[in-house]
């Protein structure tokens, strides 16, 4: 097989290098960033490339040995909405293949592209630099359209035009999960022989389940509360509408349980949603803590901190959080959706509940709370299951879909 030394990953709509949970970032940013330094380590050499998004950002940054981040200039030095960033994707071409010739070296052995916007401009690279691009898709249009909460808008049609163009474009398919597998195969005709499934990963040696009496010490959290925590972007999409509504009703049913509730997110997307309103209607104002997204070791800690974490996504392509959390040794509460079904075992580390019914959110959360026992023993199994997702294993899938790509084993369909 074909030797791999030099990858470049485009990340152009969002910066490994920002915090997730705010604005556009999430977890595909831990996601490019771990495996970015899980290859390094390997012995490949990333270079990433991101849009420069302040004044005053380096034009090169270093997150680790073996990894560049590159802040390409592109359009105005501010975050934009993501609706804008196709308009500016021929000058970031332009700019990143400037970047490729200062190189030294001059070469790169693949692409590696992650969301349609890199997948579209890694199409452009990849005939110009005559190298094979590889891609994951992270979420896709068609799928999301197909779980709108109401008020959310509809991915637009170019961004379908933009997915099947990489489809068919791109020498080989990263999936989180067989599902994901599927789900290019059924909604846009993609080979199944082209797909590749990497689980991604989860940092062992932050998150860990150790110390959790004292995280809750340290997070201010009573002792006796049942603590639920939402951690993610504050969006329709990702469902803290459903948990705070679904608490509402826990609250009314229970009155007996001392609730208490984190939040930890900023809001993304649609500015016309307002969580404070929803929790103020819930009548759960004085059980409500929201916090700021924080850095991982803080994140872990507020996980250890947790009687339950919960994730009533609508779409999930996998769900980091969930992994995240479970390896802290807290069970999971999520929506039976996307790639949770993957990242949860249900029944043994956490609950799936089917669909957003809170009242249905609200008996699986009274459950736990009964049954101490349990969701003791599933924090347990959760933190043994989350051991074998380490981010080595995702690296090394996906260096073998690079080498079946380097190695033209699969022509693309151009």
């Amino acid at each position: 097989m074909p030797l791999i030394r030099r990858v470049a990953f485009l990340s152009l709509h969002t910066s490994p290098m920002e915090q997730p949970g705010a604005g556009d970032a999430g977890g595909m940013n831990v996601y490019v960033r771990a495996l970015a330094m899980a290859l390094a380590e390997s012995g490949v050499e990333v270079e990433i490339f991101t849009r420069s998004t302040k004044a005053g950002q380096p034009a090169v940054e270093h997150p680790g040995p073996g990894v560049c981040v590159h802040n390409v200039m592109a359009g105005p030095r501010r975050k934009l909405p993501k609706e804008e960033l196709p308009a500016l994707l021929h000058h970031m071409v332009e700019e990143i293949d400037k970047i490729r010739h200062q190189q030294l070296h001059g070469r790169y052995d693949a692409i590696h592209s992650h969301y349609w916007v890199s997948g579209v401009a890694g199409l452009e690279l990849s005939e110009l630099w005559g190298v094979p691009l590889i891609h994951t898709m992270h979420t896709m249009a068609k799928v999301k359209n197909l779980v709108l909460e109401s008020g959310e808008r509809p991915e637009p049609r170019r961004r379908e035009d933009g997915e099947q163009r990489i489809v068919d474009g791109a020498s080989r398919l990263v999936a989180n999960t067989p599902a994901e597998a599927e789900e290019l195969v059924s909604h846009y005709g993609a080979d199944p022989d082209r797909i590749d499934v990497a689980p991604p990963g989860v940092d062992l040696k932050v998150f860990t389940p150790s110390f959790r009496r004292k995280s809750r010490s340290l997070r201010g959290v009573r002792p006796d509360s049942f603590h639920i925590l939402f951690a993610g972007r504050i969006q329709r999409l990702k469902g803290p509408q459903v948990f705070v509504k679904a608490a509402g009703i826990l609250r009314k049913r229970r009155p007996d349980i001392d609730l208490e509730m984190t939040i930890l997110g900023s809001l993304s997307g649609a500015k016309d949603f307002n969580l404070q309103h929803i929790i103020e209607d819930a009548g759960l104002s004085d059980v409500v803590t929201h916090r700021p997204p924080v850095v991982a070791p803080e994140l872990a800690s507020w996980f250890r901190s947790a009687d339950v974490v919960v994730m009533p996504s609508f779409s999930e392509s996998f769900g980091l959080v969930a992994l995240e959390a479970q390896a802290c040794g807290t069970p999971v509460v999520a929506t039976n959706v996307g790639g949770l079904s993957r990242a949860i075992s249900d029944g043994r580390t956490g609950i799936l509940v089917n669909g957003h019914d809170p009242s249905d959110w609200a008996d699986a959360l009274e459950d736990l709370y009964d049954d101490v026992q349990t969701r003791e023993d599933m924090g347990r199994l959760a933190a043994t299951y989350a051991e074998s997702f380490g981010w080595q294993r995702t690296a090394a899938i996906t260096l073998e879909s690079y080498r079946e790509a380097v190695g033209g084993l699969l022509v693309p369909r151009r």
